[in-house]
This record gives C-alpha cells, sequence and structure tokens, in this order.
C-alpha cells in the first residue's frame, strides 16, 4: 500500500469518534494550546490549519483572528467538522498537506498539530508550509513526542496502531523535533513539553 494510505483510511473510519478521544486523553494539554495560540494570534491573521481533524483547534481559536482554513487530508473528517456550529469566520476544505492548492504568501499563520509524525514526507510538508507562509510568516506546530520513551513500550503501543491501520513515520525527542523544524527552514521562537496521551511538544516558529 502506498505511503499514507493506510493513516487515511484510518482516519476516514475513526472520524465519528475523534472529539471523543482527543479529549478523553488530552484535554488539558489542548486547553493549554488554545490559550497559548491565543495569546500569539491577532485579529489581523489569515490563518490555515492543516491536518484538522474535525476542527478543535479551529473553532477554539478562531475568535482570536480574522479567518481560518481549516483543512484535512480525510473527507470523513472534514464532513464530521462541517456538521458542528462554527463561527463565521471558519471555512472548512479537503487539502493534501504535501500538495496545497492556495497561492504563495497567502497566509499570516499555519498551524498544523499532532500530524507531522505521521506523514510520510514531513519535508515536503514544511516546505509547502514555507511557500503558502507570508515572509516572517508563523508557524504553530505542537507535536506529540516519543524519541524519549522506552523503547519496549512504545514499540508494542506502534505495534498496535498499525496492526488497526494506523503508521507513525517519525518518532523524535523534544529537542530531535525542534532541530528538526530548524533544519527545514524555520527559526524556532520557543517550545515546551505539555502531558497528553503521549508528551506534547508546542512550539512556535517563524519562516526563515
Amino acid at each position: 500500500m502506498e505511503k499514507g494510505k493506510s493513516n487515511k483510511k484510518f482516519w476516514d473510519r475513526y472520524a465519528r469518534l475523534y472529539d471523543a478521544e482527543v479529549l478523553r486523553f488530552s484535554r488539558s494539554a489542548y486547553a493549554e494550546m488554545y490559550r497559548l495560540m491565543s495569546r500569539i494570534l491577532t485579529k489581523e491573521m489569515d490563518v490555515l490549519e492543516l491536518a484538522t481533524g474535525t476542527g478543535l483547534i479551529a473553532v477554539n481559536v478562531a475568535g482570536a483572528v480574522r479567518s481560518i482554513e481549516a483543512t484535512d487530508f480525510s473527507p470523513k473528517m472534514i464532513e464530521t467538522a462541517k456538521k458542528k456550529t462554527v463561527p463565521q469566520n471558519v471555512h472548512f476544505s479537503v487539502e493534501d498537506a504535501t500538495t496545497l492548492s492556495f497561492d504563495d504568501n497567502s497566509f499570516d499563520t499555519v498551524v498544523i498539530s499532532n500530524a507531522l509524525h505521521i506523514m510520510p514526507d514531513p519535508e515536503l510538508v514544511l516546505e509547502n508550509i514555507k511557500r503558502v507562509l507570508k515572509p516572517n510568516g508563523l508557524l504553530i506546530a505542537p507535536n506529540f513526542s516519543h524519541g524519549h520513551l522506552q523503547k519496549s513500550s512504545w514499540n508494542l503501543s506502534a505495534f498496535i496502531l498499525k496492526v488497526i491501520g494506523f503508521e507513525t513515520y517519525s518518532k523524535w525527542t523534544p529537542e530531535e523535533y525542534a532541530l528538526f523544524i530548524e533544519k527545514n527552514g524555520f527559526q524556532v521562537g520557543k517550545w515546551q513539553v505539555f502531558k497528553a496521551a503521549f508528551p506534547l511538544v508546542y512550539l512556535e516558529a517563524r519562516k526563515g
């Protein structure tokens, strides 16, 4: 099976359970992310969110920005998101993060949360993000961190996830993740680790 296709099928199947599962394991971490994002976002910003899932982040930070284009490669996730009552400045659409359809320098901010590690080509995703970001544009890229977990426990979790159709392609420690973002053309301004289902690195960076 082509890389990434199994994950797409997983998310299509998982769409109706997504909100409940995220909030069950990571509610406090997501609440802190909303707070930190709202602190740095402004009413003058047009925002692109990649891998929005069912729009949890988009809905919760919409009041801080001018507009949000919230995208996901899973049609079922976007279908589920559109059934919600959402702010008028949020628009949902299906997009592949490796082949974004938007013009160069279109957005003030790009948000991609807990997704780069499950994408087969995260470098290509970051290239697309750089292209659509305005000069000095803001990248907000929280991501689960697995690289420092005990190998035996993580291997078991990864095996179980792969059996049900979910695959992780990258495994970073928090420090490795920040360095990865920097090596791909961004200047990391801050990062910190939250407790969630897995340790979650909240990271902000600027287009280099």
